[in-house]
Order: C-alpha cells, then structure tokens, then sequence
C-alpha cells in the first residue's frame, strides 16, 4: 500500500471523512486510547478517560467514537494499515510467505497483553461503527494473505488461512495461549496445509 493511499486511509474516519484538524484529534485519542488502557485495564477504561487524557472533551470523542470497543477497534485498523507490507520474494516457499505475512499481523498488538485483549473484546462487539471497521479490517487481512499465496489465490484457500488467523487470536484472547504461541501455531498448522 503506498503512503498516499495509507495517508488517506487514516483520514478516513468510521463515521467521515476528516479534515487534517479532526484527524490530529482522532489521532490523541487513539493514541490516549493505548495509554488509558494500558494503565487502566480495558474494562476499567471509558472514552471519558480517554478524552481527558487527550486533551479534549468528552463530547468532541464521542463526535468521533461511538463507544469504547469503537476506539479500540479503530486503534487495531490504523495500527494494521500503518504495518510495512512483508518484503514477499518469488523464491520464497509459498508457506514460508503465508507463514511471515500471518505472524506479522498475528503479534501486531501481542507485546501489550491489556491492548491485545481489548482488541479481542472490542472487535467482537455488536457496535454498528465497530462491525464497519471488521469488514475493513478483514479485507486488508485478506489482501495480505492472498498477497502471500501468489498470483490468483484459491479462495477456499484463503478462506482457511483467515479462519486459522481469526481462531488463533480469539484462542490467544481468551488466554488459551500467548500471541507469539499462537503464531508459533499458525505457522504448524500453514505448513500442514501447504507442505
């Protein structure tokens, strides 16, 4: 994805399109979104505490951000499209590529256990904003694995590797397992299904 594109894309808020001064805003308070949760645990935290700790008023977030599971879930989106695309070579065994790109996406937020749990509750809530940025946030999972798999992807194929993807992490939420387990996973079972 190229920067113009990326740029843009961030720009792009759930609810708009944003001027460069609302998206400097939607920007603190995702970026509070990350520090209020980290020091308050999700559960603990409210867009109310997020705003304040960005600076803006509780009125100005909720202009932005439906609920709670709404800014997490947005945090994970710019997060995912601010992700270098995996350096994928021609020589490269299909596996291995399908292996790098899915571990890549798999740890995105697996160094910070109280942010990856609420990107596993959030992106599972029934918000109408939230069940926009999935679909969006699943396309870009998709192009990325299909990326992996080369020109012209089977899509049963593909399918399989975003189901792997999605239960691992919801396993890896649910404290079945680390995320760096759960990629280790991944990777087993990509080269059961590939090798």
């Amino acid at each position: 994805m190229s920067e113009t594109t990326s740029d843009s894309a961030i720009l792009e808020g759930t609810r708009r399109r944003l001027t460069e001064k609302q998206a400097d805003t939607v920007d603190r308070l995702t970026r509070a979104a990350v520090e209020v949760i980290t020091r308050e645990g999700y559960a603990a935290s409210t867009v109310r505490m997020v705003a304040a700790a960005a600076g803006v008023g509780p009125a100005t977030a909720y202009t932005y951000f439906s609920s709670k599971e709404h800014l997490v879930a947005e945090v994970f989106w710019r997060r995912l499209l601010q992700l270098p695309e995996v350096e994928l070579t021609d020589d490269q065994p299909t596996a291995e590529r399908v292996v790098v790109t899915l571990r890549q996406v798999s740890l995105l937020v697996g160094d910070e256990a109280e942010l990856a749990g609420a990107v596993t509750s959030a992106l599972l809530g029934q918000d109408p904003d939230v069940a926009h940025l999935r679909v969006r946030i699943g396309r870009e999972i998709r192009r990325r694995i299909a990326t992996a798999l080369g020109p012209e992807p089977d899509p049963d194929v593909v399918e399989s590797f975003e189901m792997l993807y999605a239960g691992a992490l919801v396993r890896a939420g649910m404290g079945y397992g680390t995320y760096a387990e759960m990629a280790d996973r991944i990777e087993k079972s990509v080269h059961l299904l590939l090798d």
